[in-house]
């Protein structure tokens, strides 16, 4: 029998941006790039998704490099992923900020099993970007350059088509990111029909980076969105 959970390995195991990017930017593909990642992501979408009930679903932007880009799974980082499931290694608990604020909001919610039996989190691109700068990389956004934005568009249409396919409630969507992650957004469902409501909200980043002492106020702020619609 299929379940949420078989559509979402499944397409982890293909995804991949076929088309040219910027020269300078690089594209990070955890389950291409780091074999131990799908093993993490089969046991955490079959514990939380083995089965067929709407999701409702929430987009961040993309991945970032210390969270999804090293685990796979949406705003979780190894330090979540270790605490919270005990996938990973207690000894390799690198940190994201975007993480911390959303498994805090989580247990605000009522902790992960019954967070996750409502949501799916994913991201309006699915795969992540890196900028070489100064012999580092640091993260790159899919809308940080027109060009860059032009060339993944196709596959971000291509990604949400096939994400749209499984049990997913489209009576709304929650974007993180109020500017242009919703922008980008909104335009988009004015030429596909995707949702029939889109409920921006701050980005975790922005956060946890400028308003770090006003969390729990913003931790609220999600809890009444999520509970407003519907």
């Amino acid at each position: 029998m299929e379940s949420l959970a078989s559509y979402i390995n499944a397409f982890n195991r293909r995804v991949e941006i076929s088309g040219r990017v910027p020269k300078g930017i690089s594209v990070m593909n955890p389950y291409r790039d780091y074999g131990h990642v799908l093993h993490w992501t089969d046991a955490f979408y079959k514990r939380f998704y083995s089965d067929l009930n709407p999701r409702r679903l929430i987009l961040g932007i993309n991945p970032g490099r210390l969270g999804a880009g090293q685990t796979g799974i949406p705003f979780t980082d190894p330090k979540r992923l270790w605490t919270y499931f005990q996938l990973g290694s207690p000894l390799e608990l690198t940190h994201e900020a975007s993480a911390a604020f959303v498994y805090q909001m989580i247990d605000a919610y009522g902790g992960v099993n019954e967070f996750y039996s409502r949501f799916l989190v994913s991201s309006i691109c699915p795969l992540g970007f890196v900028q070489d700068k100064n012999g580092k990389q640091i993260n790159y956004n899919y809308y940080d350059s027109a060009q860059l934005q032009k060339a993944v568009t196709p596959f971000i249409v291509q990604c949400m088509e096939e994400q749209l396919s499984w049990p997913i409630d489209r009576s709304v969507v929650y974007c993180l990111g109020t500017g242009k992650n919703y922008k980008f957004l909104l335009q988009l469902n004015e030429e596909h029909n995707w949702f029939h409501a889109i409920v921006p909200l701050e980005h975790p980043r922005y956060i946890m980076q400028y308003k770090s002492r006003r969390v729990e106020e913003y931790i609220q702020k999600y809890l009444r969105a999520f509970s407003a619609v519907g």
